[in-house]
């Protein structure tokens, strides 16, 4: 077992270290938006937080089992991580593309938001609470950006960071 000043010295395991906490932060930060910020996600919305709510906790498996000396097994997590993050990437781009209406997007985003009603009284009530998340009109930009296009970003970084934490992890041994 290694000590754990050994495990902050090795370059593999700062750039595991940095996928865990940026991946982290931008799921962190949509919930709040959710939550807090009052931001009705679209059906590909929720899908891109898949990618996080396997990659979290992938990584801090490697970043374990690195810490641990179980190189191999840790390289190929973080490659799977890495994988999970360029296909979110794809999906980013997807949606944002849609936003741009550079593309259609998919039939399952014009529904409301808020879930399924079981009878008319509670439609007729929910009427005037429902919001529709639409996945071809993004509710937020930033820097010239929407949520779609700052996942496709954010991912791009994360698989790049978690190649890098494979890749270090091979030139280290």
């Amino acid at each position: 077992m290694r000590r754990v000043s050994d495990s902050f010295s090795d370059p593999a395991y700062r750039a595991g270290s940095f996928v865990l906490l940026l991946a982290l932060g931008v799921i962190v930060t949509a919930l709040g938006f959710e939550y807090i910020g009052g931001h009705v996600p679209c059906p590909l919305c929720l899908q891109q937080r898949f990618a996080y709510y396997i990659g979290v906790p992938a990584t801090f498996v490697a970043l374990v089992l690195l810490a641990s000396g179980q190189v191999a097994v840790a390289r190929l997590l973080f490659l799977a991580v890495a994988l999970v993050f360029l296909a979110n990437a794809g999906l980013g781009v997807y949606h944002a593309g849609a936003e741009w209406k550079f593309w259609a997007g998919p039939s399952t985003c014009d529904v409301p938001a808020g879930g399924v009603t079981t009878s008319a009284n509670d439609l007729l009530k929910g009427l005037g609470n429902t919001r529709v998340a639409r996945c071809d009109s993004p509710g937020w930009w930033f820097l010239g950006l929407s949520f779609a296009g700052w996942n496709a970003l954010m991912s791009f970084i994360l698989f790049a960071g978690a190649v890098q934490a494979a890749f270090a992890a091979t030139r280290g041994r």
